[in-house]
């Protein structure tokens, strides 16, 4: 396994907020205990009509570039397509977002996983703050289903408490994948959790849990947005992950992160861009 950068400090700082305004002492109290929380019902029944009719619109705009680019390639376009952008920008995410992660809010990253029908990759066990590097790891991911998500259609898996852990140890997988890290599951964790959602609704999880996904071996598309905040303090070692990123919320007196205006229209050119990688 490759060393983590010894610029990076990978471990979980529970979230010390005696007085939320939007999740329950017992919601906060739980992503501190497990490292993750769902559902909450964001999106009533026509808004998520058209978050899954907007997945489609890029879905067949990807389609038309022809360039090799797949149904996991919409990656880190918060900064390029308005519609996203949008999204990660919605105060009814960001309030809850803010109990976690404080009155200063960065999306810095978003990523489409979709699964297709009978799609045989599988998304192996492993930590998010693995792959990015950024100091320290207090990354919030917000899971929004696009597509109703069940057990049956390879809903993400998270296993609870092993955000507690700190880095945990990674070979390169030899599955058939979308990732390539995966850790190997202990005896002596808990049973995975599947986080089962209803299209419009979200969960929460911590960047040091460790989560995955199975293929996707039934007949029904599985689609979620991921949209990662975080607080201003957190650093990006390589300067080029602030690229595209969004102060949503309060400030950045650190001016360390992007404050990526409004785009007009969705761009999905190929460009030097961050990936962020780690996923379900």
């Amino acid at each position: 396994m490759p060393a983590p950068r010894k610029d990076s400090v990978l471990d979980f700082k529970p979230v010390d907020n005696p007085n939320p305004r939007s999740l329950t002492a017992g919601q906060i109290s739980q992503y501190n205990e497990l490292g993750y929380v769902h559902p909450f019902d964001v999106f009533n029944d026509a808004e998520a009509d058209r978050n899954r009719a907007y997945l489609e619109y890029l879905l067949a705009e990807l389609k038309t570039r022809a360039d090799g680019r797949d149904s996991y390639s919409i990656n880190c376009y918060q900064g390029r397509c308005e519609g996203i952008y949008d999204l990660a920008k919605d105060p009814r995410i960001l309030d809850l977002v803010e109990d976690i992660v404080g009155p200063n809010i960065i999306c810095w990253a978003s990523h489409y996983f979709v699964k297709q029908p009978n799609d045989p990759r599988a998304v192996p066990w492993h930590q998010d703050a693995s792959y990015w590097p950024l100091t320290p790891a207090r990354t919030v991911t917000v899971w929004l289903a696009i597509d109703n998500v069940t057990r049956e259609n390879s809903a993400m898996q998270v296993i609870p408490r092993t955000h507690n852990i700190g880095h945990i140890e990674w070979k390169k997988t030899s599955k058939d994948a979308v990732l390539d890290q995966e850790i190997d599951v202990r005896s002596d964790w808990a049973d995975p959790v599947s986080l089962e959602l209803r299209p419009g609704q979200i969960s929460l999880h911590a960047d040091m849990i460790v989560h995955g996904s199975e293929p996707n071996r039934s007949p029904n598309r599985r689609a979620g947005l991921t949209l990662r905040y975080c607080p201003p303090e957190v650093r990006p070692i390589d300067p080029s992950w602030a690229m595209d990123s969004i102060i949503c919320r309060g400030e950045d007196r650190s001016g360390q992160w992007a404050d990526t205006p409004r785009p007009c229209g969705n761009n999905l050119d190929l460009g030097s861009k961050p990936k962020s990688i780690g996923g379900n």
